[in-house]
């Protein structure tokens, strides 16, 4: 199912719309399906309505093709600096999209959940939407201070990577994996058969490398976000790993 407008947002929704709603949000350039089965199930089985959806950018949801070309590394010097970043749509607006999915299903208010970008978005939603949010749950994720969220210099060079072929699917695969094998979980690593597969399932659905670097300039340019967490009344909560190689711990622990 997909929303209407200029950048209709794909979604599905599982269990009982007579259930309490679960909105799930994914990270940076992931999708979906990247919500495992067994766990969106699980959830189904608790008895909770479960929407899941794609950010614009990616997935089946719709492409943002306006504004300023992206200039990731200008962007980066430029928030160091202080200064303003050109893109062409902010966490807001990604906000404005769960609000949207959720409107598309007739949903008063929902518990949201983000995992890294995607906990940025629930958090920006419990703020500017506190009569829609019944609860937040921010996953690896951080509130946007730049003295706590950097990525280890391992983790910051595999994201600038790209695959030696773009255009061939193998060659994105194995970038992925390899990607993931970097920022995933140190103590417990996805068995690389199951990671290929998972890749692979997400490469063959969509693959928008250029939609990922906007999405990369929307966090960017919406900058340090403590003031707006501090708005915050929806009961919340704060999920992050220990040995996290992509946010550190202590971004979880400002969030």
């Amino acid at each position: 199912m997909r929303t209407l407008g200029d950048c209709p947002i794909e979604f599905e929704s599982l269990g009982d719309p007579a259930d309490p709603a679960i909105v799930l949000i994914m990270g940076l350039g992931m999708q979906l399906t990247s919500w495992p089965d067994e766990f969106c199930q699980a959830l189904v089985e608790g008895g909770f309505r479960v929407v899941r959806l794609d950010n614009r950018d990616s997935g089946l949801s719709g492409r943002v093709t306006g504004g300023p070309r992206p200039k990731l590394l200008l962007a980066m010097a430029a928030s160091l600096l202080g200064l303003p970043v050109r893109t062409a749509y902010t966490l807001h607006d990604m906000a404005g999209d769960v609000a949207s999915v959720m409107d598309a299903l007739q949903i008063a208010g929902a518990h949201v959940v983000g995992v890294s970008m995607g906990g940025m978005i629930a958090q920006v939603f419990a703020a500017s939407h506190p009569e829609r949010a019944l609860s937040l749950t921010s996953i690896m994720s951080s509130s946007g201070n730049p003295r706590v969220s950097r990525p280890s210099r391992k983790a910051q060079q595999v994201l600038l990577r790209r695959p030696g072929n773009p255009d061939d699917t193998e060659s994105v695969i194995n970038h992925l994996v390899a990607m993931f094998g970097v920022i995933g979980s140190p103590a417990y690593p996805e068995p690389e058969a199951t990671l290929r597969q998972r890749v692979a399932r997400g490469v063959h659905r969509a693959y928008v490398p250029a939609g990922t670097t906007r999405q990369l300039l929307a966090v960017i340019a919406s900058g340090d976000r403590r003031k707006l967490l501090r708005t915050i009344k929806a009961p919340t909560l704060v999920i992050h790993g220990r040995d996290d190689p992509l946010v550190p711990l202590a971004a979880g622990q400002d969030t």
